[in-house]
């Protein structure tokens, strides 16, 4: 008996040895980060309108644009927005199946505990008592559960990344909505400034039709160009109130709950004299979408170990130490005591077809996985070129524009005094008068479209994760 119990310690040892030495080995490929795809060390458009390729610091990109409104609405989009929420919950979750999987690697133990009474026919009844411990530990010799939690733990990293994706774009729909609703205010100042002027000239026309010096068709003009304009207000309202109610809901409020907050008309935010970028090989590393996809990556090819794994038995480590007796008394005495400890093995000897079918749809979609990645990087460097030529041809656009209005505003003033001085009829008025309005609207929409261009540029090259998300 003494020798038993000095035996199967000795052995246990050696078993864990044995075990130790194995647990190491891994089927499967080992994951390594795509290569970097070549020419990443320029952009192809040319640098302009103050963009420079030096290091981007655009972890707060929103604060160029030097608005505390902007700043407020951005703080509370960060806190209560609810697909920021979503995505939070969504990393919790992840955590906790990585914990899941985890968990595998060490043994389980079960308690159990019953009692029955017997009865047969008139003999007296019997009681019986049990009470055990069964536990079970999975060798990992193959490396199934190694590759099981490298899986799980790029699931959890590709979820955290999905959240920098959101806030991400989050923080961009904010700054955009806030630009919208400056702009609507910018434009329906001048279409009200437009108002105020053609009620002038009408005023003006009426005086001279009442005087005989204007005729029935000027007047009914007027009239029409006025009603005109006013009518371009409502929708500019409407465009202005959905703006609102946009942000509302994008920091987590009911509608309506910005209005008075931006009810005061403001300009829109002014894009900064310099805007660095960085180099496209940056986007590796701060696009949270690319990084999104190289985690899935990694996950996947953890995947594929997973299933090249179950081309090999799975061994076990099982034991059990279980009481039984009549009475309670004798519940946990040595008499009533078993003891079992020993090896097991599961091996899918047989289903050998369905096991390597499963490895090629595993490697299937790490192709697919690898794939997905590449195309977010081309995607990305797709998505600055095009931001950068917008915002540089936009700047173009709006010096133009400026011009435009400029004249326009000459052209009213020097058209009203030639028909007052009954030098030109009075088309040449309302001609004048609608180009006007129709390029300080153009004008408003492009001061906003400037902006909005440089936004999209800070969206594209990933900017806004580094603020607290988790």
């Amino acid at each position: 008996m003494n020798v038993s119990r000095t035996r199967f310690p000795s052995m246990m040892l050696i078993l864990i040895i044995l075990v130790a030495a194995l647990m190491g080995c891994a089927v499967g490929p080992d994951y390594a980060p795509p290569e970097k795809p070549s020419e990443m060390d320029y952009w192809q458009e040319a640098m302009e309108a103050g963009i420079v390729p030096s290091e981007a610091n655009v972890s707060q990109w929103w604060r160029h644009l030097q608005d505390p409104l902007l700043d407020g609405l951005v703080e509370r989009a960060l806190s209560g927005n609810l697909d920021l929420d979503q995505a939070r919950s969504r990393v919790r979750e992840a955590r906790a199946q990585r914990g899941i999987a985890g968990a595998q690697r060490f043994p389980t133990l079960d308690v159990s505990g019953a009692s029955a009474v017997e009865k047969r026919g008139d003999a007296p009844s019997d009681e019986l008592y049990s009470a055990g411990f069964d536990a079970a530990w999975e060798l990992d010799f193959f490396g199934r559960v190694q590759r099981s939690v490298e899986a799980s733990s790029a699931d959890m990293e590709a979820r955290i990344e999905n959240l920098r994706s959101v806030q991400v774009t989050l923080l961009s729909e904010v700054a955009l909505n806030y630009v919208e609703v400056r702009s609507f205010q910018g434009r329906l100042s001048f279409a009200e400034a437009n108002v105020e002027l053609q009620q002038e000239t009408l005023d003006i026309v009426q005086a001279r039709f009442d005087a005989e010096l204007a005729n029935r068709l000027d007047l009914r003009q007027a009239e029409s160009n006025l009603a005109a304009t006013r009518a371009k207000i409502p929708p500019l309202k409407t465009g202005l109130q959905h703006a609102m109610n946009r942000l509302s809901v994008l920091i987590g409020e009911k509608p309506g709950e910005v209005n008075v907050m931006l009810a005061q008309s403001e300009p829109v935010p002014v894009a900064p004299a310099e805007i660095a970028i960085g180099i496209p090989a940056d986007l590796m590393r701060r696009r949270p979408d690319i990084r999104q996809a190289e985690r899935e990556l990694a996950a996947q090819t953890a995947r594929v170990g997973v299933a090249v794994a179950e081309l090999y038995p799975r061994f076990q480590l099982t034991g059990s130490l279980s009481f039984s007796a009549t009475d309670t008394t004798n519940l946990f005495t040595a008499l009533s005591r078993a003891l079992s400890v020993g090896p097991s093995f599961k091996w899918n000897i047989f289903n050998a077809g369905s096991v390597r079918n499963n490895i090629e749809v595993q490697n299937e979609r790490q192709q697919q996985a690898l794939l997905v990645y590449e195309k977010s990087v081309l995607t990305a460097l797709k998505d600055v070129e095009n931001a950068i030529v917008a915002y540089a041809r936009e700047l173009d656009r709006r010096e133009e524009l400026k011009k435009a209005v400029a004249a326009s505003l000459e052209a009213v003033d020097m058209a009203s005094e030639l028909y007052r001085g009954g030098l030109r009829d009075f088309n040449y008025v309302l001609d004048t008068q609608r180009t006007l309005f129709i390029q300080q609207d153009n004008l408003a929409t492009s001061d906003a479209e400037v902006t909005s261009n440089l936004i999209r540029l800070y969206k594209a090259i990933g900017g806004g994760w580094d603020a607290p998300a988790l």
